[in-house]
């Protein structure tokens, strides 16, 4: 299927919505959020990679840069603008349902992700569900500093695809931690993957990602 197109959107607001919306040739009524990690913004391979992929699935897209990248565009996100970043989302969110009458999701890479997922955990009624890419469960080699204490709020479908090399959280510690959410959910492991998940030889990881992303939500019902 066609990805559609991809257009420049900047919103003000408080926070504001800024990136980049695809509008799918054949649309299936849906769509997604995807943001980025704490050391990239929109224009990541990755996002772009999922972008074109979900959009060709018949998604509406917005790839957006979080508050935090908006305000410079290099360096990590402060703890402090946490609230600010997630805020970004569900502004974001609420962009896309006034594109879409149907299901709104919500995804992103590390980072990104993880701010997805404390919001969903503290407001379930923003989105419809989560795909978390890379979520870093742990910093590099500190497996004690373990980020899932929002896991058991979480009362939205959770998708979660994981590198088997990636850093941030082994597949064991990935499968143990999903033990705590009490909604649906499950994990799609890439064999060889780190935490930037897509290779770049890797060109069919991002549709088999939208296809078990799909698979998953019909066996939610």
């Amino acid at each position: 299927m066609e990805s559609g197109t991809a257009t420049f959107i900047s919103l003000d607001g408080e926070p504001p919505v800024r990136g980049f919306l695809h509008t799918p040739a054949q649309p299936n009524g849906s769509g997604i959020i995807l943001t980025h990690g704490a050391g990239a913004n929109c224009q990541s391979r990755l996002l772009m990679a999922m972008g074109n992929a979900f959009a060709a699935a018949g998604f509406f897209v917005l790839r957006c840069d979080l508050p935090f990248r908006q305000a410079r565009p290099f360096g990590p996100p402060s703890p402090a603008g946490a609230a600010r970043d997630r805020e970004g989302l569900r502004r974001a969110v609420a962009v896309m349902k006034e594109k879409v009458k149907g299901a709104v999701y919500l995804g992103g890479h590390s980072y990104g992700g993880r701010q997805a997922s404390m919001l969903l955990a503290e407001k379930p009624e923003v989105a419809d569900g989560l795909l978390l890419l890379s979520y870093p469960l742990h910093p590099p080699e500190k497996p004690e500093q373990f980020r899932t204490a929002h896991f058991p709020e979480l009362r939205k479908s959770a998708f979660f695809v994981s590198g088997t090399r990636d850093a941030f959280g082994t597949k064991e510690e990935m499968r143990s931690a999903l033990k705590l959410i009490p909604a649906p959910q499950a994990i799609l492991e890439v064999d060889g993957a780190g935490h930037e998940l897509l290779k770049k030889t890797d060109t069919e990881l991002p549709t088999r990602i939208v296809s078990e992303f799909q698979a998953f939500l019909k066996k939610r019902g």
